[in-house]
């Protein structure tokens, strides 16, 4: 039985967006009709006000009931010290409200995101003992049916060993506690790149390295949605991702779709089906 969809976008950085890809991904959100958008990350390019509105405006154009925003390395102030030190969210909580981890649940949903920033790293993230213990917390009581998700901007897992820098301080603690008490997929963005790949067992808190974990974590990761920084000829690209039981157990299916210039629209890039734990 199919489960409701979930939207992944994320490096929007509004004040370098492309118009076209703006409005063509506009055009195939209505057509997806997708219940959950989260966006994670680097939602403008310099924190500007003008910048946040844009994105306000964008992310208030998707017919989608329900949305998750979560602020990037970019949604700080970069060249205004004083704000970035005494006040660095006061923009993006102005335009997405005062939260900076929302979370989102429903009866298929369970999604938890994370604020890897700090206003005292211009570009890496960090996972803090809070933020990993309270993640772990709730992750536990998720209801079976959910599907149980992370989202942080910085990448938990990479592919590419040049990326390593980019992930957060302490994310392997937060992998291993997440995987622990029940997470099934890590989203992120931040390094342009799509791809989805397994997490490999990294032991439970307390266990050898290289235990075996009870369950399956896949992470999955963005590239930029509208923006014209794209990382080696890769499409500005998004992802959906819907949840399914089957009679040999649950799976999740993420699509991964790509922006075609020379046809103006978002087409289905590649499709990838994630068994997950029971």
């Amino acid at each position: 039985m199919p489960m409701t969809r979930l939207l992944h976008l994320s490096d929007t950085h509004f004040g370098t967006e492309q118009p076209e890809v703006v409005a063509a991904l506009q055009r195939q959100c209505a057509a997806w009709r997708p219940t959950l958008a989260v966006l994670s990350g680097d939602v403008t390019q310099r924190a500007r006000p003008e910048q946040f509105e844009a994105a306000v405006r964008f992310m208030d154009s998707l017919p989608v009931p329900a949305r998750l925003v979560l602020p990037g390395n970019h949604d700080i102030p970069l060249f205004d010290l004083p704000r970035r030190l005494m006040r660095p969210y006061a923009s993006y909580q102005s335009a997405f409200g005062y939260a900076l981890e929302p979370v989102y649940s429903d009866g298929d949903w369970l999604v938890i995101t994370v604020n890897t920033t700090r206003w005292y790293r211009h570009k890496n993230g960090e996972v803090d003992p809070l933020q990993i213990s309270s993640v772990a917390e709730r992750l536990r009581q998720a209801t079976p049916g959910q599907v149980r998700v992370v989202v942080t901007h910085h990448p938990l897992v990479v592919i590419d060993e040049a990326d390593q820098v980019n992930q957060p301080r302490h994310h392997q603690l937060a992998l291993a506690a997440w995987a622990e008490a029940g997470v099934d997929l890590v989203l992120g963005g931040h390094i342009h790149l799509p791809y989805v790949t397994p997490v490999e067992p990294l032991g439970e808190p307390g266990t050898a390295p290289g235990a075996p974990r009870p369950r399956r974590v896949w992470a999955v990761q963005a590239g930029t949605a509208t923006s014209t920084r794209i990382r080696e000829g890769i499409p500005n690209s998004v992802n959906l991702i819907s949840g399914h039981v089957r009679p040999y157990g649950r799976v999740c299916q993420v699509e991964t779709w790509q922006f075609d210039a020379a046809g103006g629209v978002f087409a289905m890039a590649a499709q990838r089906t994630l068994a997950l734990s029971d």
